[in-house]
């Protein structure tokens, strides 16, 4: 055994003996259901990670997934429905499956034949092109997801130019809309063009939204410690004078 299966070893060791009677009672008291939350928590940080390039916490947080893997593989293997090697089996039989062209004859990638393979292994006769819409997925990256896929076999804007023209006219229609109902179906439309754009310009919507929105909270903060620096109280302000410091707050970020 490697070096790299050692530590695997003994990684499950670890999750087993946390789950046994003489482990912790946290760990015990876990099921599939309550580790979900820390799932969903760990891939976010771990996306964290990744956007501000930090190699040394990207590791930590690949460890914190990669527990979540262990932790749910233990407790099934506690019910008798199968292990981490049940999980990996099944991995690697499926990259190989769904890579005729690497491991197999096929002569080249098709996304047709990777649909087609995805739909066997489901049971369907037939899969659309345009895929399946996981309700769990975040919505901006569930529309990505979608749109990449309609790309796929041809269906898409031919240059980033027809994506602008949408996106203003989808603005317009949001400001046409009389009633609640339309305003939420335009306003779905425009968010579903800007994520369009996004797929143009190689912007990943989900992650440009998270650092749009932490630059408002840190200019947010800036623009309280100037008010509060001048001995003034934010609630008591005008519109036009919180917009004043908002400025001097944004002039901060260029410093």
């Amino acid at each position: 055994m490697g070096r790299s299966g050692e530590i695997f070893e003994e990684l499950l060791a670890i999750m087993e003996k946390l789950r046994s009677p003489e482990g912790c009672e946290w760990d015990r008291k876990q099921t599939h259901e309550s580790l979900k939350p820390y799932l969903i928590e760990e891939c976010y940080e771990l996306i964290e990670a990744i956007d501000e390039k930090n190699d040394e916490m990207m590791k930590e947080e690949l460890g914190d997934v990669l527990l979540q893997v262990v932790f749910h593989s233990q407790i099934a293997k506690e019910r008798g429905a199968f292990t981490v090697e049940n999980v990996i089996e099944h991995l690697n039989d499926k990259l190989i499956r769904r890579h005729p062209h690497v491991f197999g004859d096929s002569p080249g990638y098709s996304y047709k034949q990777w649909e087609d393979i995805k739909a066997q292994e489901k049971g369907k006769d037939k899969s659309s092109r345009i895929g399946e819409i996981n309700p769990l997925v975040p919505a901006l990256s569930m529309a990505r997801r979608i749109q990449e896929n309609a790309s796929q076999v041809g269906f898409d804007w031919e240059d980033v130019k027809g994506v602008y023209e949408k996106i203003e006219e989808e603005l317009k229609e949001l400001k046409n809309a009389q009633n609640p109902e339309k305003v939420e179906e335009e306003f779905g439309d425009l968010l579903f063009s800007v994520v369009n754009l996004s797929r143009f310009l190689g912007v990943e919507p989900e992650s440009a939204l998270r650092k749009a929105t932490k630059k408002f909270v840190e200019r947010f903060k800036k623009m309280e410690e100037l008010i509060e620096k001048d001995g003034l109280v934010l609630e008591q302000l005008s519109l036009e004078k919180l917009n004043e410091y908002w400025e001097k707050a944004k002039g901060g970020d260029e410093e």
